[in-house]
Order: structure tokens, then sequence, then C-alpha cells
């Protein structure tokens, strides 16, 4: 039974940021600098230029620690944002714990997930600049949903891969990208030089994020009126995700209620990065001793498993180098039902905040998350996606320590999409054909003999 005393706080339409706030400006050390994958060499704007409009490479070495949000794009976020906070009572009292719970509930947007929030951003950014096409990766297919959304609001193409293993197992994320006009091929793909490399040497891959992001780099590189987007792992779109954080620290003012743990799932960094950067800002300026926790999949442990090191972003090996946490760039996960959370590596910018130990990091299998969804759906009425299940676990697991020691600590939680076109993972669950994948040391080892041997 769904608790009725349940408590939302919410904000106005004023009340949505104005500014993007760039964790670059505060790093206690600066991020080692993407490189050229054929010089190795630091990439400059140049190099980047073919993928991305001007304006997003600037903010993606911008230094500066606020970047406006253009007119237009913030007219957009109206429709959903901002977003609610909820204490989830419920929840609590089902386990009995002295700590609150709090989670911000970005499921409300039009696609149903935080997606939106980089969507939007970067389609206009396009848009000004005279894109005609947008082609991108998705997993899940929750970022393919919210550029195909943001394409149609502003008038251009978009084209989506899809990882097969998510093309196959959630068929309403297709018709979603398709309703809102967007092009969806299963990835890895005949259309592509590097969709059909992958097919011959296995005819039954099931696609991997980085397969998906060396095909649509490729159609980006030879369509001059195409622009390559990324709804993961960049600073710029990490940074736009910042709205979510600013908004839940006023929310969090409004409860009486300053976080002693942030939580977030992590797979590429964007919904982590989202809910936490803002809350960072004030520890690193030493004002606060918050906790920060990054939740991942046992079968994708790129933090918990993976190595600190230079990678390329795609299974070819096209994009630039970048410094994070990686299992190397030929991984291939094995098909969990969070597949927004299937990346071999992740963002720069959060590897860089774990190395210097500002985020914690654990890893769950999947049996578990969904045991702790549906806890959560029954009590606070909402059932997630498969992603943040991880982080509403890990958040669990905190309460129930508390409950141990007594401790009334405040849990902050992100809870960044619904599972309503999920609901085939819960079928799955109840009946009990859902398989934990733990991740062995040998896999990762035979991945990481691709990743280039820089600086060692």
């Amino acid at each position: 039974m769904v608790d009725q005393k349940q408590k939302k706080f919410l904000l106005s339409e004023n009340d949505i940021p104005k500014q993007w706030y760039n964790i670059s400006a505060d790093l206690p050390t600066p991020l080692s600098p993407p490189l050229h994958p054929g010089t190795l060499e630091p990439a400059g704007p140049a190099d980047l230029a073919p993928l991305f409009p001007t304006e997003l490479i600037m903010q993606e070495v911008s230094q500066d620690r606020w970047i406006d949000i253009p007119d237009p794009v913030r007219e957009m976020y109206r429709m959903w944002r901002p977003t609610p906070l909820i204490r989830a009572t419920g929840l609590e009292k089902a386990l009995g714990t002295p700590a609150k719970i709090f989670y911000k509930y970005e499921g409300v947007s039009p696609v149903g997930s935080h997606k939106p929030n980089t969507a939007v951003a970067q389609a206009y950014y396009n848009s000004i600049e005279g894109t005609k096409r947008i082609v991108t990766e998705t997993g899940a297919g929750q970022w393919g949903s919210a550029l195909s959304y943001a394409c149609q609001q502003f008038g251009l193409e978009a084209k989506v891969y899809m990882v097969k293993a998510s093309y196959d197992q959630k068929p309403y994320r297709k018709s979603m990208m398709q309703t809102f006009g967007g092009t969806v091929t299963a990835s890895p793909s005949d259309e592509t030089e590097a969709g059909r490399s992958i097919l011959a040497e296995d005819p039954n891959s099931p696609g991997s994020l980085g397969i998906a992001i060396s095909e649509a780099v490729e159609i980006a590189a030879q369509n001059d009126d195409t622009k390559y987007s990324l709804g993961s792992v960049l600073n710029h779109v990490l940074m736009h995700q910042t709205v979510i954080g600013q908004e839940a620290i006023l929310q969090m003012e409004m409860a009486d209620a300053y976080p002693d743990v942030v939580i977030g799932c992590a797979g590429g960094g964007s919904n982590l990065a989202g809910i936490s950067f803002p809350f960072i800002a004030d520890k690193l300026a030493g004002k606060t001793n918050t906790r920060f926790i990054a939740v991942e999949p046992e079968a994708s442990p790129s933090l918990t498993k993976g190595e600190f090191a230079y990678d390329f972003g795609d299974a070819i090996g096209t994009t630039p180098l970048f410094k994070m946490h990686t299992l190397g760039h030929t991984f291939v996960p094995n098909p969990i039902h969070a597949g927004g959370l299937r990346y071999h590596g992740m963002a720069p910018l959060v590897s860089a905040l774990f190395d210097a130990g500002v985020y914690e990091a654990k890893a769950y299998h999947q049996n578990a998350c969904f045991e702790a969804a549906v806890l959560f759906a029954s009590t606070e009425g909402i059932i997630p996606a498969p992603e943040p299940t991880h982080a509403l676990k890990a958040a669990i697991d905190e309460a129930l320590e508390a409950k141990e020691t007594g401790e009334e600590k405040n849990i902050l939680f992100h809870l960044c999409g619904h599972g309503h076109l999920d609901l085939s993972a819960y079928d799955n669950y109840f009946s009990g054909d859902m398989v934990d994948y733990a991740l062995p040391s040998e896999a990762i080892a035979e991945a990481m003999k691709s990743v280039p041997q820089i600086g060692k």
C-alpha cells in the first residue's frame, strides 16, 4: 500500500536554473586532455569540429564555473522542470529505518528520464549552426528517445543506432523514438564499415554502446550536414544535467535536510553527475562532509574493477582517447536489463573525482536491484527503470545500516527514470529467469589488452 503521507517538495518555474554548473572550474587537479586517435597528441577544437557544433566544443573545454542556459532551451525545460523531490516515507516505514530517504524524480520528462536535459540543449546548438541531421547511439533507448524528441522540436532529423540486446529486449523504446520522428537501427548493423566488421567476427553479437558509437561517429564523419551527439561521458553532457542537482539543493533546503549521502547509478556518468556535481561543489569548497556513491552493475563495473587509463570511447578506435576508468574498449558486456549502464568506460570527470576519493563506488547484481525495485514500487507507487534500481539498492542498504546503528542520516538518491517501457525486465525477474552476470577478471584482462599503453 502506498503511504499517503509521502512528502513532495515542489519548486516553481521561476526556480528552473538559469545556468549550468561546470565542475571543471573546481577540480582539485585539471583533467588530462583528450588525445587525437592518430597522433596521440592533445586533441583541439578543430579535431572535434567534424562531430560537434562549435558551442558544444567550447563548453567541452571551458573552465568557466557557470554557463548561461539559452532562453529557448530553458523555455523547453518548462515542459517538465522543475522535477519533484520526494521523501520516501512509505519506504522508510517498510524498512523501519531512522534515516530519511529522498529521491529526485526525473521520470516526469516527455520521454520518462533525465536525458532530455542535454538532448534539448544539444539539438538547439546544432540547429542554430545549420546542422540538418544528428546521429547517435543508445543503450536502453532513453537517450535515443530523448534526442529524437529534441530533434523534432528543433526541426532536425535523428538517426539512432540502438544496441541490439536492448533493441530486442525493449521494442517499445524503438516505437517511442519513431513516434518522435527518429530512425532506429539495431547495432551492430550492415549500414557501416564498423558494424560490418563486428558482424564478420560475430554474426550474433549482442552489440555494445562502444560498437554503436563507432557506427554513429562513422556516419557523422562522412556527411557534412550531420553531427554526432553523445548522451553521457563528455564534459558538456554532464554539465547540462546539473540542473537536477541545483534544483535538489533548493528542495533539500525546503525539507531542512541537507544530504549526508548522495547516490546515483553509474554507466557513462550523466545522471550521477547531474544529481551530485552541485553538491560536490560544496564539499570541494570545504563546506560539507557529504558522501557520494556511484553504483554500477556487476556485469559492467568500470569503476570498481576497471583501470584508470587512456582509452577510446568506441569499440573500433575512431574517437579521441579519454583518461577514464575503463574495462577496455573491445569489452562487450552481458545483456543485462540495465542497458544504459552497459558501457566500457566512465566519464573522465567522474573518473577523476573517483580517483581523488570524492566518489565511493559499489556494484550490484540485477536480481538484488529488482528486488529493491519491487519494494519501492509497492511503497512509493513508482516503477523504476532498471538503471536507477542500482542507486535505489544502495540507498536501501544505507538505510538498513542506519537502522542497525540508530543513525538519523539523510539519504538522497536519483530516480532518473520510470520503468513503464521496461516491464519485460520485471517479467523476467518474476519468472525467475533473470540471470546475474559476474564479470570475471579474465574477461577484463583480455579486453584491457586493447587499451593503448600511454604513459606507462
